[in-house]
């Protein structure tokens, strides 16, 4: 082999890299933005979480917001409330699952389990019956003071546990914080 020859291979060589290095940024300018446009949008991303002042609610009163296109209960509960929640015996429930994004999968549906703050005043839920996707009514409806699903007859109690009814499943609670004194952080 010639010194020639092997000049000329080398200069093969970087054309083929300096073409396959072409062909290669030309695909990713290429396909770039098919996969950016899958995701979310400025609008999508704004619902992730929101901001709820919670200041003004008064206790025994429910305040329902709008989250990710489903309402989300957010109740400040009553003493009494409270203790009939605490005093329901877990081997009475259809569900006895936590249905909580905050607490672990293998945690029971008690009432600490469920609320947002230690001493179980607040309580925030997904405001969907777990039967059809209805919207329960609330203010101590339904025959164990909590929520009442009118379409099929769903009965929740005041931690929003099952407990009559077609439904499944308790009222999801979905991921909460607080944020100072007067705001909820959801998602």
């Amino acid at each position: 082999m010639s010194h020639a020859d092997e000049h000329v291979g080398n200069r093969r060589d970087f054309l083929y890299y300096a073409t396959a290095g072409a062909g290669a940024v030309a695909t990713g300018a290429a396909v770039w933005p098919l996969v950016n446009q899958m995701n979310p949008s400025a609008d999508v991303k704004a619902l992730a979480s929101i901001r709820v002042d919670i200041g003004d609610i008064e206790v025994g009163t429910q305040l329902t917001v709008k989250w990710r296109g489903k309402p989300v209960f957010i109740r400040r509960r009553t003493q009494d409330e409270i203790d009939a929640a605490r005093a329901v015996d877990l081997a009475d429930l259809i569900d006895d699952r936590a249905e909580n994004d905050n607490v672990a999968a293998d945690s029971d549906a008690s009432d600490a389990n469920r609320t947002l703050d230690e001493n179980g005043e607040w309580l925030v839920m997904m405001g969907v019956c777990t039967h059809l996707g209805c919207v329960p009514l609330g203010d101590g409806a339904g025959d164990f003071g909590g929520w009442f699903c009118p379409c099929h007859g769903s009965h929740y109690d005041t931690a929003g546990r099952i407990r009559k009814g077609p439904a499944p499943r308790n009222l999801p609670v979905p991921v909460a914080a607080f944020d100072g004194d007067t705001e909820i952080v959801l998602g």
